[in-house]
């Protein structure tokens, strides 16, 4: 009755809040049905299966790929040459492309071990964690600004890709890298690199000058929830913000004690929250008072005192609080029925991130483990063995080897979380060494193989050979400054770079958003090191598919589209590096034509050029010159060798920089096999 005469007096007098706060959490219960999901599971006991040809694995996990394989009657393609397969992992593993001595000395190794040298090498390489934190900083939606209409800097927030790229190259446990970037400053307080890691939370955009701020305050959070489901626990938690989810079984209740778990450290004051302790010296101002990083400068920050009362929001919307939630974890990834623990007036911090901090990290956490182990072979091998990465739900693709990925993802945890451990395991099997294409010399069985391969499995999704990859914008970026040996491997890291803009995008920017760097040398820096605006994207990386940064990204995009060509070929950049390039080859090479056509594949392709190649490039060094000679043009207007040589013919330099620039354009330096 009592609830009766609440639910008739809000409806009579329109008062919401008292309609809304009437009665407990109603949420359909979690089933047997639900928790029989493939992802909703506790991780199997794995052994890997027989199979028919032992002679083709390389270890257990191959077994799992091989055995799927044979049961459908397919076998897999033979490996990979050896130029193709350092020219692979060696992309794969720094993002650059190996040097001509590099390949030679691989190629000179005949001992039994040489590739298992080679990845160890290039794991221990310097260039390994500017790799990988490319994908790390995607799923973390990372940028230097805000977003939305102003945009506005956040001047510290470089500091969190720099420790990201440190964390991935020193092999911090994926145990410790995930719980430092959710509770970092209440497992190690004090500690400015830990603060630093939670910059995870806060990576999304944000709107300070917002009129609200209780707005602006749930608009952050909810991102922030949404993120911390999808990318460690592949849940698709933000679909539940405004209602229970459609199809999943994560209620709108769900959401929100797992956004409680958050909500004590997000505080926005009337003043900007402080820099690190560790920029004091740099940010002191000439009244001697200590600057301010401003809102989008902070790390996550949590007061002593009474943490605040969470409550389910009524369709989403700020201004109608529900009834009152507690922090808990999701229901459907919970079967233990764990509990998040906190005080409600703690001294330091509630307790609550570092809480579930414990539960996301423990190895029989079946989505956290299941999640990375799938994370990591989509890096490796072009797609995961869930297609959908962060979408572990009903509506997301089923794994294609469910047994590998259960059996990996306790591998995972045996190896103490070690990351590179991991991703050795996969460089080292036979699946990673499969060739893209039956080469020319292969055997009748494995030409007969390629075939039925496409025909039985065009997506490859049984990964009997290797599906080419194209490279990303970034990586095509530092292959191009690679090969043109302008690339600059300063590694100290700091603010991002901006690079001189065409005029036509500098005018779609506000005054003042774009200053580009004093430095040249920083100019050629690594691209993860480049600026990362969230409303604007280097043109060369936004033509070749990289995410804007609005939201968590789990796979990029792989369009094929004209302006990439266009791009590729015509750009002021691609030009450039051209004549650097041609400058190189002349500086290696001499001035025998031949010479120049053998050490120009050799730094763009790995590879020397084939009898055809060498004839047609002979020709059209020829060629060109005798057309630019009929133009009559002036060496000041044609693009020749940079740095200049003196007394050289300008025809034919202007030839070889069109090689160049013609090798750039080749599929052989876009994709890697």
């Amino acid at each position: 009755m009592r609830a009766l005469l609440t639910l008739t007096a809000a409806l009579v007098l329109g008062d919401l809040r008292a309609l809304e706060d009437a009665g407990p959490v109603h949420e359909t219960p979690i089933s047997a049905e639900d928790r029989d999901h493939w992802a909703f599971r506790a991780l199997a006991a794995v052994t890997p299966p027989a199979v028919k040809d032992g002679s083709w694995p390389h270890g257990d996990l191959d077994r799992f790929i091989l055995a799927r394989l044979e049961s459908r009657g397919l076998a897999p393609l033979p490996p990979a040459g050896r130029v193709t397969l350092i020219r692979r992992v060696t992309f794969d593993l720094t993002g650059l492309p190996p040097s001509p001595r590099e390949v030679a000395a691989f190629l000179e190794d005949d001992s039994p071990d040489a590739y298992e040298k080679l990845v160890d090498r290039l794991l221990a390489s310097p260039d390994f964690g500017e790799r990988r934190a490319l994908f790390w900083l995607d799923l973390s939606r990372f940028a230097e600004t805000d977003g939305f209409e102003h945009d506005k800097l956040r001047p510290n927030a470089w500091r969190y890709r720099d420790w990201v790229i440190g964390a991935l190259s020193t092999d911090m446990p994926y145990d410790e890298f995930a719980a430092l970037q959710v509770a970092g400053d209440e497992l190690r307080r004090g500690d400015a690199g830990a603060a630093v890691a939670t910059g995870f939370a806060l990576c999304g955009p944000d709107m300070p000058d917002i009129n609200l701020v209780e707005e602006r305050r749930h608009m952050v959070l909810n991102e922030l929830t949404g993120t911390v489901g999808s990318v460690f626990l592949g849940l698709q938690m933000a679909c539940a913000q405004c209602h229970d989810h459609k199809i999943d079984p994560i209620s709108q209740a769900d959401f929100y004690r797992l956004r409680a778990i958050f909500e004590p450290a997000l505080v926005f004051d009337d003043q900007p929250l402080p820099v690190l302790a560790s920029d004091a010296r740099r940010g002191a101002r000439k009244d001697g008072k200590k600057r301010s990083a401003g809102p989008a400068g902070r790390v996550l920050h949590e007061k002593p005192g009474k943490s605040p009362r969470s409550y389910l929001h009524v369709r989403g919307d700020f201004r109608r609080p529900g009834p009152e939630v507690k922090p808990a974890l999701p229901r459907i990834a919970n079967p233990r029925h764990d509990r998040i623990a906190w005080s409600d007036s703690p001294v330091q911090t509630s307790g609550r991130r570092s809480s579930f901090a414990s539960w996301l990290t423990r190895g029989d956490n079946f989505l956290a483990t299941r999640v990375i182990a799938n994370r990591v072979w989509q890096e490796h091998f072009g797609h995961g063995l869930v297609t959908t990465p962060s979408d572990f739900g009903i509506m997301g693709q089923r794994p294609s080897h469910p047994m590998l990925l259960d059996w990996l993802a306790r591998r995972t945890v045996a190896e103490g979380w070690s990351l590179k451990r991991v991703r050795r395991l996969l460089l080292l099997s036979a699946t990673y060494r499969t060739a893209a294409v039956p080469g020319a010399g292969g055997s009748a069985s494995s030409r007969a193989a390629w075939p039925r391969l496409l025909e039985a499995d065009p997506g490859n999704r049984l990964l009997g050979r290797t599906t080419p990859r194209r490279l990303e914008g970034e990586t095509l970026r530092d292959a191009l400054l690679s090969v043109a040996g302008r690339l600059s491997l300063r590694r100290e890291g700091g603010p991002g770079v901006m690079l001189p803009l065409p005029q036509e995008v500098r005018d779609t920017l506000l005054r003042g958003q774009w200053k580009v760097s004093p430095s040249e040398e920083s100019h050629r820096r690594r691209s993860v090191y480049l600026f990362v605006r969230r409303n604007l994207r280097y043109p060369l990386f936004e033509v070749f598919d990289r995410p804007d940064g609005n939201a968590s990204c789990a796979r990029r995009d792989r369009s094929t589209t004209a302006p990439q060509a266009l791009t590729l070929l015509n750009s002021e950049l691609s030009l450039d590096l051209a004549r650097r390039f041609a400058g190189r080859v002349l500086a290696d090479a001499g001035d025998a034509r031949a010479a120049w056509v053998e050490r120009a594949y050799r730094l763009a392709l790995g590879r020397g050029p084939r009898d055809d190649e060498r004839r047609d490039a002979l020709g059209f060094l020829d060629e060109q010159a005798r057309r630019i000679r009929r133009v009559s043009r002036s060496s000041s207007d044609l693009a020749t060798p940079l740095p200049a040589k003196e007394g050289s013919d300008a025809a034919r330099g202007a030839a070889l920089v069109d090689l160049c620039l013609a090798l750039f354009n080749v599929n052989e330096f876009l994709y890697v096999d």
